[in-house]
């Protein structure tokens, strides 16, 4: 990947030009003698302007590139195959390669090379502006003690085997994470119920002391680089700033309280009538989070899935995609959908090496849910996927991560779409207009109950880093109690907090799940008023969102994508 200045080649271009001026005339020929000189005079201008360090520059960024690449490849490969067997050697493997690309990235001269090329460098185009600010952000990221790193890393590796390989204990047996919800789905007895979600929250007690320590590890890292603390530090490297990021979800409390304590209340008596009991405890609630919404008494989505197979699921995210004008079964192929030993129990997408090689790792049952993760994580999937591939590889990748949250969840919701479910799961039109208002209302459910458990994961994780010390347990069920309406259960003083999986694999990551949804919510509104059919609303994202990769800062990204400043207005309306 070549970084050196392009000069326009006036010698080939007159030849060209003066056969055409055999047949189009002596004057055609001066015009375009002209615009030849003015391009080769402009041309020079740009390379007197690039000046030394801006050449120097270019070298750096060239050379970056080449071993950046084998870097991210060497992690990315290594990680997908710990991800898939649960191996221990496969968890070894990964943490080095993580650690030698941390490493590279912590060399103390070249980074200050590059600090001081970047301030004095001039005439560098837009683009290569934006390569240089991403590659210093990677080594500012990692100037911290190899020993440090290393400690960081390998602990983090070790909490992350743990929440892969263990499996929550009931009556003597163990169980996968699906299976234990899809117990917690069907059980009615109260007391069972609870003995299910207790299952679910075993491993928190493994891991909380381990992450406790990593919290503090990872405090002292971002101490040595001149933050507060690490939640800080991480807030920064994402290009926010912590003040305003707080502001915009103290709004958030404010705005949904009023009717997210209407809809609590709601959801509340109906559960109260279908379990026969007087108050309302986390474990009546699906989720065991309570991070969305329970099945609604109206409508169930899942008579619309469990009649059918897990490929059934994968064949309906193809054909959708592929009416978008996205063919994604270069993706499905070299993906892994369908539970097995060891495995992650969960559900992600991995660009593996910027070059097209992208998958999606999934569990997949016949359920809405499923149905609803397969969209969301192809949506990622096509996001890496449709990147410009000429563009420098450290910029192959979505604008923010908040941008391929958005299009994961815009597309993850479609699951349960009143149009979605006739075109797609043979739903009767007649049904789907039946059933049309019950989907809206949990729509509004989901919404909400959604950016509430939001809130309660960016308060309590930002308290953890101000504070690993705290009592965190207490903590935990206060903020659930004030954020999201559900009081603790009694004589319970439990890391329920810590069977999160996301403070170790996703570290102060959920505010942008709220995020996209925001820009999810404003990218509908504008593309439904410039799309009228599912190809051009296909091609309109590939243009728009997906081609331009990390070539612009975010701000500027989301004006391009969607022709206004991001903001929460488009999502204060469809939840009106």
């Amino acid at each position: 990947m070549k970084r050196t200045l392009e000069r326009s080649q006036p010698y080939g271009v007159l030849a060209v030009l003066t056969i055409m001026a055999l047949l189009l005339g002596v004057n055609n020929l001066l015009a375009e003698d002209q615009e030849s000189k003015e391009q080769e005079a402009e041309a020079v201008l740009v390379e007197t302007e690039l000046n030394r360090e801006g050449r120097e520059l270019l070298t750096f960024l060239e050379q970056y590139e080449e071993e950046y690449r084998k870097m991210y490849c060497d992690v990315s490969y290594s990680w997908w195959d710990a991800m898939i067997t649960g191996d221990a050697k496969a968890f070894e493997k990964n943490a080095a390669m993580s650690l030698a690309m941390s490493t590279y990235h912590s060399d103390a001269e070249k980074f200050a090379r590059l600090t001081e090329l970047r301030k004095r460098a001039t005439g560098l185009t837009k683009l290569q502006e934006r390569e240089a600010y991403v590659a210093w952000r990677a080594f500012e990221q990692s100037q911290l003690p190899p020993d440090l790193m290393e400690k960081m890393i390998r602990m983090g590796s070790e909490i992350e085997q743990i929440f892969q390989t263990q499996r929550g204990s009931l009556d003597g047996k163990e169980y996968t994470n699906n299976e234990l919800l899809e117990m917690l789905e069907d059980e009615t007895d109260s007391d069972r119920r609870f003995r299910i979600w207790d299952a679910l929250k075993q491993v928190g007690e493994l891991v909380a002391p381990k992450l406790i320590e990593l919290a503090k590890v990872r405090n002292e890292a971002a101490r040595q680089l001149g933050y507060k603390n690490y939640w800080e530090m991480e807030v920064a490297f994402q290009d926010y700033d912590p003040e305003a990021l707080t502001a915009i979800f103290d709004e958030l409390e404010e705005l949904t309280t009023p009717v997210f304590t209407k809809v609590k209340a709601e959801m509340d008596a109906e559960l109260k009538e279908k379990f026969k009991v007087t108050r309302i405890m986390p474990w009546h609630y699906d989720n065991p989070f309570f991070q969305q919404a329970p099945p609604s008494k109206d409508v169930d989505t899942n008579i619309f899935y469990d009649q059918g197979t897990g490929q059934d699921i994968v064949d309906r995210s193809i054909q959708y995609y592929a009416d978008l004008g996205i063919d994604v079964t270069p993706i499905i192929e070299k993906s892994d959908l369908f539970e097995k030993p060891g495995k992650s129990q969960h559900g992600f997408c991995n660009n593996m090496n910027g070059e097209g090689d992208v998958r999606i790792l999934c569990n997949i049952k016949p359920t809405a849910e499923w149905m609803d993760t397969q969209l969301h994580e192809m949506g990622h999937a096509i996001y890496d996927y449709q990147v410009d591939r000429t563009l420098p590889f450290i910029l192959r990748q979505p604008a923010h991560i908040f941008t391929t949250e958005g299009v994961a969840m815009m597309f993850g919701a479609l699951a349960r779409d009143p149009d979605w479910l006739v075109k797609y799961c043979d739903v009767s039109p007649k049904k789907a207009k039946e059933i049309a208002p019950a989907l809206a209302k949990q729509r509004l459910r989901e919404q909400l109950i959604f950016c509430r458990w939001t809130l309660v994961m960016f308060r309590f994780e930002r308290a953890l880093y101000e504070n690993p010390e705290a009592d965190l347990n207490t903590l935990w069920w206060d903020t659930v109690e004030k954020i999201q309406l559900m009081p603790r259960p009694e004589d319970r003083h439990l890391a329920d907090w810590a069977s999160k999986p996301h403070f170790v694999i996703a570290p102060v990551y959920y505010h942008n799940y709220m995020l996209g949804e925001l820009f999810g919510a404003q990218l509908r509104a504008t593309l439904r008023d410039q799309a009228g059919t599912e190809q051009e609303f296909g091609r309109l994202l590939r243009e728009k969102v997906f081609f331009p990769g990390d070539s612009l800062p975010w701000q500027e990204f989301v004006r391009e994508a969607t022709g206004k400043e991001f903001s929460a207005e488009a999502f204060a309306e469809e939840l009106k």
